[in-house]
Formats: C-alpha cells, structure tokens, sequence
C-alpha cells in the first residue's frame, strides 16, 4: 500500500512539473505555476523521505535530512529575499551550478558503493542482454554509464555555472589563449576516453582513474566558459541549465526515480529548447556561441571600435518632456541599464503619466536583453507592467514605423543597426529592434561607453537619434517631473 502511495506522490509530483512548466510560458500565470511545480516537489519530497523502502528498511536519518533541508531552505530563502533584480542572472547561474553538483555528488556516492558491494559475477559477458543492461548483470554496464554520465555532465554543469555567475558580476574576466578550442576538444575526448575505459575495465579499475575523470570534467566545465563572452551569457546559462537537467535525469536513472527522471527530462528538453531560440535571436549557430568569443576579444579583432561614427546630439529633459508628451505612440525599449538602475517601477510611471494624457504607450523587449533569457519580462513584470504591453520583437518591429517616440532605456546592442547593414560586426546578422524606423529615437546612457559586445552602436550617430546621458531612474523620475508641470 505504501508503495503505491509513493508511486501516487511521484505521479503527482511529475504532473505538476509538467503544469508548472507550461504555465511558466506564460507572464501572467508563471508566478502561480511556479507554485504549483514546487508543491509538487514538496510531495514527492516528503513521498521518498517517509514511503520510500529497500530490502523492508525506511530511510531513517531523520535529523540528517531534515537538517539538511532546513539548512538549504533557509539559505534559499534568504538568496532569493535580499537579490537584486539585476542579480538575478548570477543568482540563477549560482543555483543551476548547485544542481549540477548535486548529480555529480550522487555520482560519486553511488560509483563509491557500487565498488564497496561489487555485484561482478565470474565469466561475464561483455554484451549483456538488452532487457538487463539498466539492472544489476554480472557487469551493471548500464548503471556505470548512468553513473559516469551523471559525474561528467554534472560537474561541468557545476564548473561552468560558476564561472558564468563570476563573469555576470565581474569578479571573473574573459579569458582564453590560442588554440583553447583545440584544447578542450582534446580535453574532452580525453574525458570520454577514460570513461569507456572504465566501463569495459570496471572490475579491476581503481578510484583514481574516477577521480582523474572527475577532476578533468570539473577543469573542462572552467574552460569551456572561460572564452565565452558577456554577450553570450543568456545562451550560456540556458545550455548550463540543459546540463544540470540531463545530470539529474541519470540519477533519476539510478534511483529508478519517476520524478526525479521526469523534472530532469523536462529541464534538459526546456532549456535545450530555450538554448536553441536564444541562439535563433542572434542568427548564430550553437556551435558559433560556444567557439566564437562574441563579447569579448572577437569585436576588437574585428575592429568595430576603430570606425569612425561621427558626432551625436544631446537632448534635454524638458524637450524629451514635450515631445513625449504630445506624441501619439511612444514605444520604451528597455535594457540592461535599466535594470542597473532599478528603474523599472519608474518607468511604469512614467507609462501611466503618459497614458492620462491619451499616449499609446507599449514596450518592446528583445529576447536576448539583459543578462538571461526573460531578464527584461522579470523586471517589469515585477513593476506591475500589463503583461499585454509587452511586446516580442516580432510584434514590435511591425510598429516601430507608425511610432512617434522610441525611449531607449540601457540598451545597446539590440537596437545597433550595424547587425543588419555592417558585413564587418561581430553582431552581423543577428535580429535587432529597429527602433531607427520610428519619427524620433531617444537614448538613455550613463555615457558613450559601448555595449556588452564591445562595439560602436551606429544607432547613436543617426540624425533621428537624441542622447539623454544620466542614471536611468534618476532621468525617469526627473522626466516625469517635467511632463507633469507641462
């Protein structure tokens, strides 16, 4: 009976997930599905702590486990109260790492045990049948691959999240030497190659070779984010995100877990998914990301900085405040500068001011702005922003052109025009706002200092182009001063 209460807890656990997830496409029903997947974790949770049995014996260890669990609760509750919004993208990096060690954590434990109770029988077969290879044959090869499987993937989930959440708040720099590629290829062949090795020699294979194996995935997950620049970080932390799903999946695997194998799945799917439409709204390939070091030395090479823009044209707040004022549309695109700021409460109102005026006000939000997939959608949505004036970049470049106002707020290189007319941009080809189509185009910037991928914006240099150096929030509370003593 208890069995299947446990078997109920996990298929209620692995519904939720999926309802969770699906609800999570969705601003205005994310809050609540996230919710509902974490209650469905709490049961399943509670499920194997209390139902789940092995050879007649129940988990035991209460004190441990709910001292653990009470420990990481409060250590996550108090993360996510005191972050910043513009700290999310590290936070996010941070836990995702934190996954990934958990799988190869798991890994190691169970490679530990399995060698500590060796279930070898004399005269093996290499080639076991194909019903018994995730079973315990003479020679478990399924479960030393799951096992293997989970350690690598895991802890180059670990080692590059945390190289990422150091590269998000600056305390790591980019960094890679020529022929790093070729570096980690051999690298990681050289990890895959061990890993067979040990599979077919596991009865007489030591610990060393594991730990080798360990030490070299951990070393891989370091340098295979090292070289990878700012601009690519959305990409980067959603394909991390993938790793850590599929690490969980193999201990899903091991345990022979439902729900653990489910919510591994459906991450590893999702942020493969998420990975693959991020690099969709750069016009790059996975493989582009990964080798190209957009952001960090590749726009130098490709002496974007070297060309010669011109002169730019400054406004006042007090023309901003008019021609804001009486225009028909206004179109807010905001940026990573907004939410350095913390403007976003200002910017809602602002809308609102302009809004009682008759203003038709609408944002555009592009789908790599910020520093992590949805960075731009958090923010606002935080600020209490209808989610119907959100728009995607699709919907909001078929109105930039009937547009009377753009108000550029942090953004850079998502509104550079020279991703669509400059052969020689390293940010050539990527899908941009084209805020250049509307009547006048507004720049808030703390100064001229290029964008993330370390390039000019030609966006700047335009004759409809205005700048409006300062703060974001400060400017926007100073501009809706001025709108209302118009």
């Amino acid at each position: 009976m208890e069995l299947n209460i446990l078997t109920l807890c996990y298929l209620i656990g692995s519904v939720t997930f999926i309802v969770g997830l699906k609800m999570l496409s969705n601003p205005a029903t994310a809050r609540k599905g996230n919710l509902i997947a974490a209650g469905g974790m709490v049961i399943a949770i509670l499920g194997t702590i209390f139902l789940y049995e092995e050879d007649g014996q129940k988990l035991g260890n209460y004190g441990w486990i709910f001292g653990g669990i009470a420990i990481g609760t409060l250590i996550g509750f108090l993360a996510a109260k005191k972050v910043k919004m513009t700290a999310m993208p590290e936070m996010v990096s941070l836990f995702n790492g934190m996954g990934g060690a958990c799988a190869a954590l798991i890994s190691i434990v169970e490679y530990d045990h399995m060698m500590a109770h060796p279930p070898f029988a004399e005269g093996f077969s290499f080639f076991p049948p194909m019903d018994t290879f995730f079973q315990d044959p003479a020679i478990p090869y399924g479960k030393v691959i799951i096992i293997l499987l989970g350690l690598i993937i895991g802890s180059v989930s670990f080692a590059g999240s945390i190289i990422a959440w150091g590269k998000l708040n600056g305390k790591v720099k980019d960094f890679s030497f020529k022929g790093q590629h070729i570096f980690n290829i051999v690298m990681m062949l050289a990890i895959l190659g061990l890993a067979t090795y040990l599979t077919i020699n596991i009865q007489g294979s030591s610990h060393v070779l594991f730990y080798i194996i360990f030490a070299l995935s951990l070393l891989y997950g370091v340098f295979f984010v090292f070289p990878i620049g700012g601009a690519d970080m959305p990409v980067v932390i959603s394909l991390l995100n993938s790793f850590t799903g599929v690490a969980a999946a193999c201990g899903g695997f091991l345990y022979d877990n439902k729900v653990m194998l489910t919510g591994g799945i459906l991450v590893g799917a999702a942020g493969t998914l998420l990975t693959i439409l991020m690099c969709k709204a750069m016009n790059r390939s996975l493989l582009n990301v990964l080798i190209g070091s957009f952001g960090a030395g590749a726009a130098k090479a490709a002496g974007g900085d070297g060309k010669q823009q011109g002169s730019y044209k400054e406004i006042s707040l007090s023309d901003t405040a008019v021609v804001m004022s009486y225009a028909s549309k206004v179109m807010i695109v905001p940026g990573y500068g907004l939410a350095v700021a913390q403007a976003q409460h200002a910017c809602h109102e602002l809308e609102k001011l302009l809004e009682a005026k008759g203003v038709d006000v609408k944002y555009a939000i592009h789908p790599v702005a910020g520093r992590m997939p949805g960075h731009m959608n958090v923010l606002l949505a935080e600020a209490d922003v209808p989610y119907e004036k959100l728009l995607e970049m699709e919907q909001a470049n078929e109105e930039f052109a009937t547009t009377d106002v753009v108000l550029v707020l942090g953004a850079n290189d998502v509104v550079n025009p020279a991703a669509k007319t400059d052969p020689s941009s390293p940010i050539y080809g990527m899908p941009i706002l084209d805020v250049e189509l509307a009547k006048n185009c507004i720049v808030n910037k703390r100064s001229m200092k290029p964008g993330y991928a370390g390039i000019e914006n030609d966006l700047f240099f335009q004759p409809k182009t205005s700048m409006l150096f300062g703060d974001a929030k400060k400017v926007l509370q100073d501009l809706i001063a001025e709108i209302k003593n118009l």
